[in-house]
């Protein structure tokens, strides 16, 4: 954290350090965020328990900090497996399986996006966006469709990127890891379980971690991030047609999303040796919702804009411990706002909807109104 002054701004004439636990900050952060980056970019919220980093120049440098590692309650990539694991992730999303999985989640998509096109209303948290990515995320490892739901289900309940565990989960992949070993294939469970390093296989325990990390990445993250997306549209009904004319102008539209609203407001990082005014061992939250608002750093930020050249999302990390679904989020976005276009050319708001984002450390609307024709 490079660019963080040297020590704790004191409180002053500002008063007391605000707190994320402040019950207003749940209803919306924002304002707390404009306090912290003017002044407390750096200070400790004892109430919460972390040193919050607020400006974007200073999320950034903390998330490529090879001294703040992620912290350890989980065995995702970061936990239990150095870069070389991760980079296999990175691999496979390159090979054989990108394709499968791009293809996977376009004809997902497709078949969500049908079943509304005959519906008058729909909310499109509930009937689509959750359902997708978990869909996804089962077809690039290559596990059956009927799995779905479990997975879904399981998302909900504990399953996520950063490191939480739902305790079927070893039991339900052990069969497909051995018969991948078995008889590889060109899924991503495949490259992972045919995958050497040092010449010897990746043990059974990471191949389950890496896969976990990859449905819950598929999972809650992936689907609130989807769900800001499709509100940021709805919201500015000129943007999404012209996205609607230029389909090539999905990704800039998905990553400017990403940096307004993301699905994860807190990332946490633990100090593993002193940083700064940080204490080792102290955890560190890096303000993903705070940072994506800078206006050091972006003009008029809190305007959605479609055609920002230069969104510098976070949402999904940077550096060592960037996320490995960042490719499946964007498949799933852009393939999923193209099936949603064309199956329902008229999409729009429902009468009087546009429910507020809700949440602290994840956040976004849990429901999407719509009318469908």
């Amino acid at each position: 954290m490079a660019t963080v002054s040297p020590g704790m701004r004191p409180p002053g004439p500002c008063g007391p350090p605000p707190s994320l636990r402040d019950p207003a900050v749940e209803r919306d952060p924002h304002p707390l965020y404009r306090t912290l980056r003017e002044h407390f970019p750096l200070v400790h919220d004892a109430p919460f328990g972390a040193w919050l980093v607020s400006r974007y120049a200073d999320v950034r440098a903390a998330l490529e900090d090879p001294r703040l590692v992620a912290p350890p309650p989980g065995h995702t990539p970061a936990h239990q497996a150095d870069g070389m694991h991760r980079s296999l992730v990175a691999a496979a999303f390159r090979g054989p399986a990108s394709a499968a999985l791009s293809a996977g989640v376009e004809r997902t998509a497709y078949v969500l996006a049908r079943r509304l096109a005959d519906r008058r209303e729909a909310d499109l948290v509930a009937e689509f966006c959750h359902w997708l990515p978990a869909a996804a995320a089962v077809a690039a490892l290559g596990l059956p469709y009927e799995d779905t739901a479990r997975v879904h289900t399981w998302c909900r309940t504990g399953l996520d990127h950063l490191g939480g565990h739902h305790p079927e989960l070893d039991a339900f992949l052990r069969p497909y890891i051995a018969r991948r070993r078995a008889h590889p294939g060109t899924d991503l469970l495949s490259v992972l379980c045919a995958a050497r390093v040092g010449g010897r296989p990746l043990p059974e325990e990471a191949v389950a971690g890496l896969a976990g990390t990859l449905l819950g990445a598929g999972g809650d993250t992936t689907a609130r991030a989807l769900a800001s997306f499709l509100a940021n549209l709805l919201d500015h009904p000129g943007q999404l047609a012209a996205v609607r004319a230029r389909p090539e102008l999905t990704a800039g539209a998905w990553a400017e999303s990403l940096r307004r609203d993301p699905p994860l407001h807190v990332v946490l990082r633990r100090a593993t040796e002193p940083v700064g005014v940080v204490p080792a061992g102290a955890t560190v939250a890096c303000l993903l919702g705070s940072a994506g608002r800078d206006p050091a750093r972006f003009a008029d930020p809190d305007r959605y804009d479609a055609f920002r050249t230069d969104p510098g999302p976070l949402a999904y990390g940077s550096g060592p411990h960037s996320c490995p679904g960042t490719l499946l989020a964007r498949l799933t976005a852009e393939h999923g706002l193209k099936a949603l276009l064309a199956a329902v050319p008229d999409l729009r708001w429902a009468p009087g909807a546009r429910p507020a984002a809700e949440g602290l450390i994840s956040r976004s609307p849990r429901t999407l109104p719509v009318r469908c024709r």
